[in-house]
């Protein structure tokens, strides 16, 4: 299926904001708007990945519709907005792999599932399905038609919204739809443009080399700025709403969270050589086992670090885990900082966008 490309125009009295990759979370959604003043002089373009991954997926879609009504909304298309309707409208969708895959690993955070569980219908095996796909397509058609009608790539002067990203700008409409909705890595791929590509799908914090961040990541050589944050799928996360001009590199951005907030009592001096494990390199081999910490080695470099245990998995015989890190933020005393976790031997904490560990004490604002 080729990409479809369309153009919208900048706000004539208002700000243009982006936001990426939603994935259900409504009160955040709901938060950040609140947070940047969000009103209808100003257009609102959702980067792709608006539900899926998140409890409220079916009610986000549904209030981005009811928003759509009365505010200026552009949404598009990202891999996972992508799976209801290939669900719905192609055979693919009926096999085990996708029941197992999809259905069986998200359940009731998966669109589909929230669909069936308003009407009551069963999704217990894959032989459910078939007369799922027929029940949902005629009571969700409103939501369904919507997500068919979503566009891949969105142009406005001087910025092209994609939710994975695109090779260049040229013959855009040519272009895989799939292909620009998941691309990994995309800052990762040494691309440049003459004006700003502004993508999502991929959390910045895996494009980080020292420590977590979660804040938007603004290329300015390579015109690339990459915001999603990690919401809904890291515990750190954030959403972000990057805030553009017409022209020119004054670009901001407001994020949000719901992460208590605590006041620090002592001074903290930053690691000087952090170590981070990220997503994509983050097989592990545990040397001491305990409750709340385990000390792991890191298979690809060999680092050993005292890891959460509860960010230790398995699968097929092999322990990975989630995002971590080492890294002791620079804190000085009255700093306001976002708790992530408490634990017997510190605080992992935000400050800004960053991550890091916290030794020193706390208070409750």
């Amino acid at each position: 299926m080729k990409a479809v490309v369309r153009s919208i125009p900048f706000p004539e009295n208002g700000r243009l904001l982006a936001v990426s990759d939603v994935h259900g979370n409504l009160p955040w959604l709901r938060g950040l708007l609140e947070k940047v003043g969000f009103s209808t002089d100003d257009a609102l373009v959702l980067v792709g990945d608006l539900v899926e991954k998140g409890t409220d997926s079916l009610s986000t879609l549904r209030y981005v519709m009811e928003l759509s009504n009365t505010h200026t909304v552009h949404v598009l298309c990202g891999n996972c907005d992508n799976l209801a309707v290939d669900f719905m409208d192609r055979n693919s969708g009926l096999g085990r792999d996708f029941f197992r895959y999809y259905l069986s690993v998200w359940r009731e955070r998966s669109l589909i599932v929230q669909m069936a569980m308003e009407i009551g219908a069963p999704v217990s095996s894959p032989e459910d399905l078939a007369p799922l796909r027929a029940a949902l397509r005629e009571r969700f058609a409103p939501e369904l038609d919507f997500l068919r009608a979503l566009p891949t790539i969105l142009t406005a002067p001087n910025y092209v919204f994609v939710h994975g990203g695109v090779p260049s700008y040229d013959h855009m409409e040519e272009l895989d739809a799939w292909k620009c909705m998941k691309n990994d890595d995309f800052m990762g791929q040494g691309r440049s443009f003459p004006y700003y590509c502004v993508v999502g799908h991929w959390p910045v914090s895996l494009y980080r080399p020292d420590h977590p961040c979660c804040d938007p990541l603004i290329d300015r050589d390579r015109k690339i700025i990459s915001i999603d944050g990690g919401c809904v799928l890291k515990d750190d996360g954030q959403l972000n709403a990057l805030i553009l001009p017409p022209s020119g590199e004054t670009i901001t951005w407001c994020s949000y969270d719901d992460l208590p907030r605590r006041r620090a009592l002592d001074a903290q001096r930053e690691t000087a050589h952090p170590f981070t494990i990220r997503w994509s390199d983050h097989a592990v081999e545990v040397l001491e086992s305990g409750p709340e910490f385990s000390l792991c080695r890191h298979v690809s470099t060999g680092r050993e670090l005292w890891l959460l245990t509860r960010y230790l998995h398995q699968h097929n015989g092999q322990t990975w885990c989630e995002d971590a890190t080492d890294y002791r933020l620079p804190v000085s005393p009255g700093d306001l900082l976002s708790v992530v976790q408490e634990t017997s031997r510190g605080a992992l904490v935000k400050k800004g966008g960053a991550t890091g560990w916290y030794l020193g004490r706390l208070e409750a604002l």
